[in-house]
């Protein structure tokens, strides 16, 4: 290692060139962790409070949203701290622990695959629908996504976290992702970086060509539909689950499989992006199967009903007891 200093120690240093910026940072991404707790538990209890929602679009819908409120979880309050805190240090096992939680919760893919074959048995068998799709089945499609994404995070954070980290120990990022960490390593190898850049695109390619696929079928069946209102109906369907793949895969292609040379986290546009895949995504998730789910709609405004009906009658409880 000649003179190297090891280190044992980051600093998150992702905000700290908008020295004016941290408060109104804070308010913002408190804010925004706020709606996305929100938004995100109000599907889950709309889910769990309606029986008409039980159904397995809405199961995959469930453990999506708890998976989209995990991955906040890791990734926010800790921003939140390093904005008010001058000490913005974290530790190689804290990083380390981030970075699997994070890629294991958030790697999504995974559940949006099942998700994607969840429609396309629906429109190609809907008889044989409620056999091939049972509750049993739709909770291993969820535990195997969750083994898998966690299964490749162990082996990211191994490849990045056996290498030594030396000079400099400023992450310029506000969280510990790959690129950023990956940078201050030195005794990084071609082999490395291949077994990185493998393990993301098995995970974003993989499932990117298996809800592309269940799609192209999608369509083939849809467009065979003599009804041009059933037509329309399934597309409205699948929209919600289209546009949430769009979205997911347009910001994590673009961060995790574009050319390394070219891309720095140095600059504020990089920073932007690890905004937008960490809180925007997070946020426009719920409210697009909002907007566009008619089902779901009907639930939010008769549990969101139930509360404001729930509240007046327990303060007259209360007024008639004193």
């Amino acid at each position: 290692m000649g003179n190297h200093t090891i280190v044992t120690t980051f600093l998150l240093w992702g905000f700290s060139s908008f020295p004016e910026l941290q408060n109104l940072l804070f308010v913002v991404v408190l804010l925004s962790h706020a709606s996305i707790l929100l938004a995100n538990a109000s599907i889950m209890v709309a889910i769990k409070l309606n029986h008409n929602l039980h159904t397995p679009m809405y199961f995959f819908l469930f453990a999506l949203s708890f998976s989209e409120t995990c991955t906040t979880m890791v990734i926010l309050p800790r921003m939140l701290v390093d904005l008010v805190s001058k000490s913005k240090a974290i530790s190689l096992p804290e990083c380390a622990t981030q970075m699997f939680f994070f890629f294991g919760l958030g790697g999504n893919n995974c559940l949006l695959s099942a998700m994607s074959y969840d429609r396309y048995t629906a429109i190609q068998n809907p008889l044989h629908y409620p056999i091939l799709m049972t509750q049993k089945i739709c909770l291993q499609l969820i535990i195997a996504s969750g083994v898998l994404g966690f299964s490749v995070s162990l082996c990211i954070v191994i490849t990045i976290f056996s290498l030594s980290f030396c000079n400099s120990n400023i992450i310029q990022h506000f969280f510990c992702d790959i690129d950023p960490v990956v940078s201050l390593a030195c005794n990084l190898t071609f082999y490395r970086k291949v077994i990185l850049f493998a393990l993301t695109a098995f995970v974003l390619v993989g499932s990117f060509l298996f809800i592309m696929i269940s799609y192209v079928f999608i369509v083939t069946v849809v467009m065979k539909m003599p009804s041009a209102k059933g037509r329309y109906k399934t597309f409205s369907t699948c929209s919600s689950h289209f546009t949430v793949v769009f979205i997911h895969y347009g910001f994590a292609c673009f961060v995790y499989l574009r050319p390394k040379d070219s891309y720095s986290f140095r600059d504020n546009t990089s920073l932007l992006l690890a905004v937008t895949y960490t809180i925007l995504t997070p946020l426009l998730n719920p409210i697009i199967y909002s907007l566009r789910n008619k089902g779901m709609q009907t639930a939010l405004r008769k549990d969101i009903g139930n509360v404001i009906r729930f509240f007046p009658k327990m303060i007259n409880k209360r007024v008639q007891k004193i």
